[in-house]
């Protein structure tokens, strides 16, 4: 009994760390896009703000940990067996993991729900409660990346006419200073010669590496500036705000071991989430902060406010939202309005996110059914 509470353990642990290296940057993924910060000051920001989160959830978030504990999916003699939740959390952690080498981001939120379907299959076939899992888990998905795209285009358009009424511009740099330039010889020589030397170069740059800045004035306060310290203050909400609405679903995991308690188990996922952001997120960082549309300091910012209302609402009421879904949903909204989309990128992360289900369903499945096999 002893050695799969262990294997529990460790597989939540897995679980945690699978979880921050895919999800730990979405918060700021705008932040890096817009190039309002580099990677390195990006990801730290997002560790120690989804870290609060994380802890502030021993607070806040007890019905996401009943959620996702199984109980009235399958038989409570089922969702308390350490075989079933050690399934649960293996399977979702490979399915994640994979994702996140390959650079997709995924919910983990979808990938648990797979795998407790999964598992709960093999333990107990069509006698899962497929009535809970659509209305606790199927619908808030599937509903959330809708509602966050409508919300992003609507709020997006809301402050750019904001800033137009309020006189606000936008300006490009230009690029002045010295640059290589090779300059052909024109002393007679047996071989073609050249000369390497500097010059002075003036350059508008493109809209990849040139960035765009707002010029004018807010409430007295100069609108770059203040549009970038908003711009971090939501990214920090976002990260919080996963913390808060992830972590309680793998501590539901953990609920089994005595002597456990809570807020112990808690501060195991919130470390493992922390240390995978930092080892694993920079594949699904490239394609969050760069791959889904372009963004500047404006529409970076409103992605952020989006997502964090939608998830702290959610996680208020207990509703198990991705914020995957809805973070990618918000700048799914705000690449419609501004046509600059990555239809492509859009279609594999969709794609991704239709197979996440039957994926970590058959890992957990299989890990459940070795387990059963296995005397531990």
């Amino acid at each position: 009994m002893m050695t799969i509470l262990i294997i529990l353990f460790l597989a939540a642990c897995f679980l945690a760390y699978s979880n921050g290296a895919n999800d730990n940057f979405k918060g700021v993924a705008t932040l890096f896009g817009s190039k309002t910060t580099n990677y390195k000051y990006a990801i730290w920001w997002a560790t120690i703000t989804t870290f609060a989160g994380s802890l502030a959830s021993i607070f806040f978030a007890y019905s996401l940990v009943s959620a996702f504990s199984g109980k009235g999916l399958v038989p409570q003699n089922i969702s308390i067996s350490p075989e079933f939740l050690t399934a649960v959390g293996i399977g979702a952690a490979i399915t994640v993991m994979v994702a996140t080498v390959t650079g997709i981001p995924i919910s983990t939120t979808h990938s648990l729900t797979g795998a407790l379907v999964g598992a709960g299959f093999v333990a107990i076939g069509s006698e899962v409660n497929f009535t809970v899992l659509g209305g606790s888990f199927f619908l808030p998905l599937l509903l959330s990346p809708v509602i966050a795209t409508i919300f992003g285009c609507i709020l997006y358009i809301t402050f750019r006419r904001i800033r137009i009424r309020s006189g606000i511009t936008k300006e490009w740099c230009l690029c002045v200073g010295e640059q290589g330039k090779v300059i052909p010889s024109c002393k007679p020589t047996p071989a073609l010669s050249v000369n390497y030397g500097n010059t002075l170069g003036i350059t508008i740059d493109t809209e990849e590496t040139c960035q765009e800045i707002y010029k004018g004035h807010f409430l007295g306060m100069n609108s770059q500036k203040l549009l970038d310290y908003l711009h971090f203050c939501s990214a920090g909400v976002v990260s919080f705000a996963r913390g808060l609405n992830d972590t309680p679903k793998i501590v539901a995991l953990l609920l089994l071991i005595k002597g456990l308690s809570i807020p112990w188990g808690v501060l195991a996922v919130a470390i493992g989430m922390a240390v995978g952001g930092l080892l694993n997120a920079r594949k699904v960082a490239e394609t969050m902060s760069n791959k889904i549309t372009k963004l500047n300091h404006g529409q970076g910012f409103t992605a952020n406010l989006v997502t964090a209302i939608l998830v702290i609402c959610a996680s208020k009421l207990g509703i198990p939202v991705s914020t995957t879904h809805v973070s990618v949903g918000s700048l799914f909204g705000i690449g419609l309005v501004t046509r600059h989309l990555n239809t492509r990128m859009v279609l594999e992360i969709l794609s991704s996110w239709f197979i996440t289900l039957p994926i970590a369903a058959v890992f957990s499945g299989s890990v459940y059914w070795i387990l059963g096999k296995l005397t531990i």
